[in-house]
């Protein structure tokens, strides 16, 4: 099935910004960044014509397969939403977070940074237009070590836009489910509430999990983190994750008095995901949403969404909160990862979307192809030397008789 993606040259890494100057992490091993490459955005999904989604697999691989990458359990942050919420303007502060926590590693400091520095790593601007498309992930993978001990490797994805006005239906379903499947943190971006649509969007866009979930009697998705910007009714729950907690509460609460097609919108829901939590974030300011020239500057952004970025940020990237990817109750190395992005991007590569029973089908032949890859490395690493010195054994015998 892996044959029928069709390939493209790994163009997206020749126009990448830099984020960081820190290059103290050099890749070794076949699949190599070289230091003009190294920490920018790199499209592995792309958008084609006809609406059709392609995989960048060489890209990928350049990011998954470096050598103190592939063999790391991985972690999954994706950010999917409706185009022009500020999914990229919010991950830019997660890589912040990222490279003070565990890049330069200073332990209880302000890793919000200086008021006065400008906001870089995934591409964001401001107006109506969409800027992301596809999937696009970071090219830097963290290391991060795990309460347990163990070092993950932490991946952050960013997601083209849902319902603008150049995407279908299926775009928009392609990509939701496309990074769901994928990720082990799914942040639903959403403006101003949880309305009723956004969870018809979700029950649709989460449809492909039904049939692992039948099949493998454990819910097919991990975490999922609603997003709630612009929050405008403090006085009816404060900013924040209690305040998110209620708000979740009241819009996931299954009543006699529903219709049943609305209980079961929430029943399926809360089937498909392991966890399901909420954080309510105030409105960054009118320099914000009305200034052509902001460029990210904290100075810009009001205080209040400050405070609520400063306390959101940790919930999701601190040790003790990130969530190690795992597909049917197994964990993924980031090397198995690879495998999955290009089963699941076959999944949908025709001209309909895939029966929610594809899904299975795809996951259980990434499986299997990662056992075969696992398997053949195990017969290289142990048995391969083995075998050659029982040949050179074997001569030198031959030859002493």
């Amino acid at each position: 099935m892996a044959e029928q993606i069709k390939v493209t040259r790994s163009d997206s890494f020749e126009n990448v910004s830099k984020f960081s100057e820190n290059s103290d992490t050099m890749m070794s091993g076949d699949a190599k960044l070289s230091s003009s490459e190294q920490y920018g955005a790199i499209q592995i999904v792309k958008s084609e014509e006809k609406h059709k989604f392609i995989l960048d697999h060489e890209a990928l691989e350049r990011i998954l397969l470096q050598d103190h990458i592939k063999d790391k359990h991985v972690v999954v942050v994706s950010v999917a939403g409706a185009f022009r919420k500020g999914k990229s303007f919010l991950l830019d502060f997660l890589l912040r977070y990222m490279n003070f926590t565990y890049i330069e590693e200073v332990p209880n400091g302000d890793w919000m940074g200086p008021n006065d520095v400008p906001l870089e790593g995934f591409s964001w601007r401001g107006g109506s237009e969409r800027d992301t498309t596809g999937i696009l992930m970071w090219s830097h993978v963290y290391l991060a070590t795990l309460t347990t001990g163990e070092k993950a490797a932490v991946v952050l994805l960013d997601t083209q836009g849902t319902f603008d006005s150049e995407s279908t239906v299926r775009d928009c379903a392609t990509v939701f489910a496309l990074s769901t499947m994928l990720s082990s943190i799914q942040i639903y971006n959403l403006s101003q509430n949880i309305q009723e649509d956004d969870l018809q969007h979700l029950q649709l866009f989460t449809e492909y999990g039904r049939l692992a979930l039948a099949d493998t009697g454990t819910k097919p998705f991990q975490r999922l983190q609603f997003l709630v910007r612009d929050w405008s009714f403090p006085y009816e729950a404060d900013y924040g994750e209690e305040g998110g907690r209620k708000i979740l509460e009241r819009r996931l609460q299954i009543s006699e008095k529903q219709h049943a097609e609305l209980q079961s919108l929430r029943e399926h829901i809360k089937s498909c995901f392991s966890e399901i939590s909420c954080f309510l974030m105030p409105h960054p300011g009118l320099k914000v949403a009305t200034n052509p020239k902001f460029d990210g500057r904290l100075k810009d952004i009001e205080p209040d969404f400050k405070e609520s970025l400063s306390q959101l940020v940790p919930i999701l990237l601190a040790p003790e909160n990130l969530l190690l990817k795992e597909i049917s109750g197994v964990q993924v190395k980031a090397k198995d990862l690879v495998q999955y992005f290009k089963s699941y991007l076959n999944l949908f590569s025709g001209d309909e979307l895939p029966e929610p029973k594809s899904m299975l089908v795809a996951t259980a032949e990434a499986n299997n192809l990662s056992a075969v890859a696992s398997a053949r490395e195990m017969y290289s690493s142990l048995i391969v030397p083995i075998s050659s010195r029982l040949k050179t054994i074997s001569s030198s015998f031959a030859t002493q008789l």
